[in-house]
């Protein structure tokens, strides 16, 4: 059975502008990549759990803030490596100079035996549609059309 995540596409309407939050994975592996590299915060849904609990606690989790608003469910997309996903949109603001992110801890380097701790977001940031659409991987670009099909006022 594929793997489950869940997350939360956050947007906001500046100067007219429809502007999405992406999040840029921590790590050693994510820290020279940048187009093609960035993502909704998201995460693993556990066994039994609500998967918009989960959504929500995610972004807790990996940006450092509780959302509160009305959560529109899109369509789940699927990543190359099997994982489904299930997105909610809302609407929304937040500085991203206030993440605050959780730590993950790996072995680096690599068959060094020494573990060390890395943030799950590095950086964050609010990107128009077009940039978005360079910046989010590729699998999760469908998320954005969803966004704009919803006919959000700019």
């Amino acid at each position: 059975m594929a793997k489950r995540s869940a997350g939360i596409l956050l947007y906001r309407v500046r100067d007219g502008a429809l502007q999405v939050f992406l999040a840029h994975p921590g790590g050693p592996f994510w820290k020279k990549k940048d187009l093609g590299a960035w993502t909704i915060p998201k995460g693993e849904i556990d066994e039994g759990e609500d998967p918009l609990a989960a959504a929500k606690r995610e972004f807790s989790e990996e940006i450092g803030v509780e959302l509160q608003g009305e959560f529109v469910k899109l369509e789940p997309i699927r990543q190359k490596s099997g994982k489904i996903v299930a997105a909610w949109a809302v609407e929304g603001d937040f500085d991203p100079a206030n993440l605050d992110s959780n730590l993950f801890s790996m072995e680096f380097p690599p068959k060094s035996g020494k573990q060390v701790q890395f943030p799950e977001v590095d950086r964050a940031g609010w990107f128009g549609m077009d940039e978005a659409r360079t910046k989010i991987l590729e699998a999760q670009v469908p998320l954005l059309d969803q966004l704009r099909a919803l006919g959000i006022p700019e």
